[in-house]
C-alpha cells in the first residue's frame, strides 16, 4: 500500500482485525498538513455512480477545485452499479494485490459496506481524524449503514430518501401508498412503473413495497432466512404480478433507472417518476429537464432513507488523496454546493450552521428505516429469477 506519510508510522493495513486506529492514522493538525503534501500530485481514482448528469458535474467541479487548492487529480470512474466496484475489490484481494490498487475512493452504503467490510477490503477507521469532521451532524444515523455499524470505515456524505415526482397538471392527487398505486395502474394502464432491479433505485422500490406489506415486520431488520423470506415476501410477489400485468410497456420492460424515469415522466409517457434524492426535482426544473408544475413527494408511511457513504479500499494507490479527497467533500464550501437546489439538491450531512444558501432548506420526508443489508441481495435474486427474462 501507498503509506499516506511514512513518519506518522500509518499502519493503512492489508486486512483490519479491529484495523487502523485513527490516532495511529493521524492525531494533530501538523499530521494532516503532512497528509496534504502527500498528496499533492496524487490522482484519485472515484469509482462512483455515473447516472445522473447533475452529480457528474458537481464531480467534476469538485476535481477543479482539488487540484487548485491540494494539487490532487480526481478522475471519476462512472459505473451503473457499485456491486461492479466491490467484485474488482474482491479480485484484487484474491490475486494477492494489497497496493497499487486500482480504487481510491468508493460511493457506497447498504449492501456493498458489509460485503467490503467482511471481506477486510476497507481502509480504517478514518473518518474522526478528518478536520472537517467536526461539521458533521452527528444526530444522524451516521454510526450505520443499512444496521451494520460503520465503525469509521466510512464518512457519510448525503442523506438518500425515496420519493415520487409527479406533474401537478396533469397527476394532481398522487398516489399516497403502494395499495392506491397498484388501484391507479389497473385504472389507468401503461402509465406507471420502476426502475429494473437490481438498479439501486428498483431495489429500492420493492424493499419498500415489502415494507408496506408486511406493516414494517420486526423480521425485514434482522439477517434474512429461507424461511422468513419465502413467507414474508410472497404478499411482494403477488402484488408485483399484478402491477406488471397494468404497468408501462405491460411489465416487460423497465426504465433503465432514474434519469430514465424522470425523462418518460417528462415525455408524458409515465406518470410517477422515482428518485433517491428529495430535491433532484429542482436541479432537473433548473436544467430543463422537468417542467415547473413538478412536485416531489413521499408516501403518507413516510421514505426510504439512508445515509450515502464515502470510504477508501485497504489497497487504495493514493490513499493520501483520497483522505484530502473525502476531507474538501465534507467541506462548508462543498457540502453548501451538493445542497444547491440548482445544482445537486442532495441534502448535507453537515449541521445546518454550517452551510449557505438553499442547502440550509433542502426538504427532507419522515424516514422509513432500511431492511438488514442482507434482504437486497436476496430481493434482487429472487426478482431476477421471477421477472428477469
Amino acid at each position: 500500500m501507498n503509506k499516506i506519510v511514512s513518519t506518522l508510522g500509518v499502519m493503512a493495513t492489508v486486512a483490519y482485525s479491529t484495523t487502523v486506529y485513527a490516532d495511529e492514522i493521524m492525531s494533530a493538525t501538523d499530521n494532516w498538513n503532512q497528509i496534504e503534501q502527500r498528496a499533492k500530485g496524487q490522482t484519485v481514482y472515484f469509482h462512483a455512480w455515473g447516472g445522473s448528469q447533475e452529480i457528474n458535474r458537481y464531480i467534476q467541479w469538485a476535481g477543479k477545485q482539488l487540484k487548485s487548492e491540494y494539487g490532487v487529480t480526481l478522475k471519476h470512474v462512472k459505473v451503473t452499479d457499485i456491486a461492479e466496484t466491490t467484485t474488482r475489490l474482491i479480485a484484487e484481494k484474491a490475486a494477492g494485490k494489497d497496493s497499487e490498487g486500482s480504487v481510491d475512493i468508493v460511493w457506497i452504503n447498504g449492501e456493498n459496506f458489509r460485503s467490503l467490510k467482511n471481506n477486510h477490503l476497507l481502509f480504517g477507521p478514518f473518518t474522526q481524524s478528518l478536520p472537517n469532521w467536526q461539521y458533521v451532524d452527528k444526530s444522524l444515523p451516521i454510526d450505520v449503514d443499512f444496521s451494520e455499524p460503520t465503525e469509521g470505515l466510512e464518512a457519510p456524505w448525503g442523506v438518500g430518501q425515496l420519493v415520487f415526482i409527479h406533474d401537478q397538471k396533469t397527476l394532481h392527487n398522487p398516489p399516497q401508498s403502494f395499495s392506491e398505486m397498484l388501484s391507479y395502474a389497473q385504472a389507468f394502464p401503461n402509465r406507471l412503473s420502476y426502475p429494473r432491479p437490481p438498479e439501486f433505485h428498483g431495489t429500492s422500490f420493492i424493499k419498500s413495497l415489502l415494507i408496506e406489506l408486511t406493516n414494517n415486520s420486526p423480521a425485514l431488520s434482522k439477517p434474512v432466512s429461507n424461511d422468513d423470506f419465502q413467507t414474508i415476501t410472497a404478499p411482494l410477489w403477488a402484488y408485483l404480478d399484478k402491477f406488471h400485468k397494468v404497468a408501462w410497456r405491460g411489465g416487460k420492460q423497465f426504465p433503465a433507472g432514474t434519469s430514465e424515469s424522470i425523462q418518460l415522466l417528462d415525455d408524458g409517457q409515465i406518470d410517477l417518476a422515482i428518485t433517491f434524492n428529495p430535491n433532484a426535482v429542482f436541479s432537473a426544473q433548473a436544467s430543463g429537464k422537468l417542467a415547473k408544475s413538478t412536485k416531489a413527494y413521499a408516501l403518507e408511511s413516510g421514505a426510504l432513507s439512508n445515509i450515502h457513504f464515502l470510504a477508501i479500499p485497504w489497497n487504495a494507490h493514493s490513499s493520501a488523496g483520497a483522505l484530502v479527497t473525502i476531507n474538501f467533500l465534507l467541506s462548508p464550501q462543498a457540502q453548501s454546493r451538493k445542497g444547491d437546489l440548482n445544482i445537486w439538491g442532495d441534502p448535507s450531512v453537515l449541521s445546518s450552521q454550517y452551510l449557505t444558501g438553499s442547502a440550509k432548506h433542502t426538504q427532507q420526508f419522515k424516514s422509513v428505516d432500511e431492511p438488514h443489508p442482507s434482504w437486497q441481495t436476496a430481493l434482487e435474486n429472487e426478482w431476477l429469477k421471477r421477472y428477469g427474462n
